[in-house]
């Protein structure tokens, strides 16, 4: 019966057993570094599969070693995270920028090209840009807009086309709105893909995994800062990767040596934030379409980034309804003016907090250009339409109507 079950029907109860645990209806935090085996012959078989020395026989049930390795309460969240996006298995960091380096990192190495889109976030922008360069990594972007042709001669004309591995896709782009054609990025991976696989890597971090799931769009892995919808509260830090399993034991082989895996606490908290994701994310859906609504039409704006603003029968829009099932929770708006305008509206809002991140129960406001991009060269900004005018607002689940008012009496003071 559960396998026809939907993921919000589940994420109470898959992958726990009550049994296992004293019968406690939720599962306990398992706050422990190693576990015990029954005898010496079953921890040679656990560390013989961890270590990749010998595949899992059929009909094997594999324990726990040791929580860098694996943990209940993380094992138990990597199965729940997977009904939403279908996937095979789940790797969760204790940071978004942890799951994306750690993707980075174990699908490139030196003389390897990344073909990636951009605008990306800026910790992801900064890492390809000044990270992978110094690892003999190159490097190769692309814009929103451009065509499968012309992408595919990008990638010849760099002169690394051999070397092509991962094609690194981050849609909506942070803070812009932009959206690319996952499907055009796995055709042009394919073209690549002669003599090695080219793995196609989708930040779903803006859509969560309700609004878009990239697998069933040609993508090899997708990738959350967990930390946002998915944790959902603004109180805890995590990153997600999941994909098909061959992928994912590659993941997770790296995130053991690293020991860059989320701990018990986080795993917990992030089992308690899916039990509400859909409510949370819907009605943050429900509020951010009002907001948007209402600045499109303010005097002191000049325009609004939103997926649900996007204009019917344009090419954006055609790719929008082929991607999403909903147009999210995030909107950045230029205000008319600059950085003076766009200071002035966020240091009167009240309700609404001055803060990064986004995804969270409350509703957050902060400035791109000087905040989650400011180690964007200036050059680059400008090409990505990132200006001192443009602010980011990420919508909670407030009532609208506090929110517009909010908004409204803050741009009454610029």
């Amino acid at each position: 019966m559960k396998e026809n079950m939907r993921p919000e029907s589940l994420m109470m109860s898959y992958g726990y057993k009550p049994e296992l645990s004293e019968g406690s209806i939720k599962c306990p935090i398992f706050q422990t570094s190693t576990f015990v085996f029954k005898n010496a012959q079953e921890g040679k078989a656990f560390f013989e599969v961890a270590y990749g020395k010998r595949e899992q026989l059929p009909n094997e049930e594999l324990g726990l070693i040791y929580s860098r390795i694996n943990n209940p309460d993380l094992e138990i969240l990597e199965n729940r995270l997977c009904l939403w996006d279908k996937a095979e298995d789940c790797a969760i960091f204790e940071s978004g920028m942890s799951a994306i380096t750690t993707v980075l990192l174990e699908f490139l190495k030196p003389g390897d090209l990344i073909l990636y889109s951009h605008p990306v976030y800026g910790g992801t922008d900064h890492f390809i840009h000044h990270f992978l360069p110094s690892l003999g990594i190159h490097t190769l972007g692309f814009q929103a807009g451009q065509s499968e042709e012309e992408i595919m001669a990008l990638v010849n004309d760099s002169g690394h086309a051999e070397n092509l591995k991962l094609v690194y896709v981050e849609s909506p782009a942070n803070p812009t709105n932009t959206i690319i054609d996952i499907e055009a990025c796995r055709r042009v991976a394919d073209a690549f893909s002669a003599n090695h696989e080219v793995v196609v890597a989708v930040d779903n971090t803006y859509m969560g995994p309700l609004w878009q799931h990239p697998l069933s769009l040609g993508a090899d892995l997708v990738m959350y800062s967990a930390t946002k919808y998915i944790g959902g509260h603004s109180d805890l830090i995590a990153g997600a990767v999941l994909g098909s399993k061959a992928l994912i034991t590659r993941v997770k082989t790296l995130r053991t040596f690293l020991g860059n895996m989320a701990g018990p606490w986080t795993g917990w908290l992030l089992m308690r934030s899916l039990e509400t994701l859909k409510l949370r994310m819907e009605q943050q859906q429900r509020n951010a379409i009002e907001v948007a609504n209402y600045l499109k039409n303010h005097p002191k704006v000049a325009k609004v980034n939103y997926l649900g603003l996007l204009e019917e029968g344009s090419p954006e829009y055609a790719l929008y309804k082929r991607h999403f099932t909903g147009s999210g929770a995030m909107i950045s708006f230029y205000i008319k003016g600059g950085e003076e305008e766009a200071f002035r509206f966020l240091d009167h809002l009240e309700l609404i907090k001055l803060a990064v991140s986004l995804g969270g129960t409350e509703s957050l406001a902060q400035h791109p250009k000087t905040m989650t991009h400011a180690g964007v060269s200036e050059e680059h900004l400008a090409d990505l339409n990132i200006s001192d005018a443009l602010i980011r607002l990420s919508i909670g689940v407030e009532h609208h109507e506090d929110l517009i008012n909010d908004v409204a009496q803050s741009l009454e003071k610029v």
